[in-house]
């Protein structure tokens, strides 16, 4: 009678010892899969987005500066004197996953409605190498209506898919092909463009990075052709503030405008300084 006792208890105690086990299992696999940290401390690398959202429900302030060009010719006091551009800018964490903003930009009055969204996340254990986030907005230009004959002349439209690595906490890159389209463009250019940008950084201290960024047009036009695009510059980041401070050749901004427009080119000494604000408020 006392064996068949014991065989009782062995048989009901079996199944939630494995239980136990696949329990333990499962939260060790949760454990490994868990998602790396962002690869970059700001939404922006620059002068292009990272696979940085926000937080559900934080709400973050956005001040991006670019002073006129360092070698104008003129007594511009190393283009500070020359004409600024500015865009201030305010985004919002609907979901972990989903961020939308909205901008206005001095340069042509550009007001921006702008989104990014995670689709795939990095995870510690490297079962997904890389995250890859989408990143699009709408933009209209607020010119006087002389500027245009039709409203539908002042949209344009961008569309960019950010591939990102952490390699380590102090190493990040990322690619990130893009396409930007106008509705109305001169006719010697197409309305479309396709081009590849590239960035890194490199933390030097807790608080202190390097970064690079180059943009790289695709499509050829016939006449106007843009440069490349390359910044490089410092990020100094706080819990809630990231301050970066950078030569660039960009003035544009908005990311459509740069990759379709762009006449400077870095490397013949067409280069400004510009720096870009951002504080974070979680709620």
């Amino acid at each position: 009678m006392k064996n068949y006792i014991k065989l009782l208890l062995i048989l009901l105690i079996v199944p939630f010892i494995s239980f136990a086990q696949e329990d333990d299992t499962s939260k060790e696999k949760k454990v490994k899969e868990r998602p790396e940290r962002d690869a970059f401390e700001s939404s922006n690398i620059i002068d292009n987005p990272t696979n940085v959202l926000l937080s559900k429900n934080a709400l973050e302030v956005q001040m991006q500066h670019r002073f006129g060009l360092i070698n104008g010719g003129t007594n511009d006091m190393a283009g500070f004197w020359a004409p600024s551009n500015i865009r201030i800018g305010l985004s919002y964490g609907i979901h972990e996953r989903l961020t939308i903003g909205y901008g206005t930009t001095k340069f042509n009055r550009l007001q921006d409605f702008n989104w990014k969204v995670a689709l795939l996340k990095q995870t510690r254990s490297n079962s997904m190498p890389v995250s890859v986030s989408y990143y699009g907005n709408f933009t209209i230009d607020a010119r006087k209506k002389e500027n245009f004959n039709l409203i539908q002349d002042r949209y344009s439209f961008f569309n960019q898919l950010i591939i990102a690595k952490r390699f380590s906490p102090n190493v990040s890159f990322q690619i990130a092909p893009s396409v930007s389209h106008y509705n109305l463009v001169d006719p010697t250019i197409k309305n479309d463009l396709f081009a590849v940008a590239i960035g890194g950084r490199v933390k030097v201290s807790p608080q202190t990075s390097i970064l690079i960024d180059y943009s790289q047009p695709i499509t050829q036009f016939d006449t106007n052709q843009p440069k490349p695009g390359f910044s490089i510059g410092a990020e100094f980041a706080t819990s809630a503030h990231e301050f970066q401070i950078f030569l660039s050749n960009y003035n544009g901004i908005v990311p459509q405008k740069n990759y379709m427009y762009n006449q400077y080119d870095f490397f013949k000494g067409d280069f400004l300084i510009g720096f870009n604000i951002t504080r974070i408020y979680n709620f």
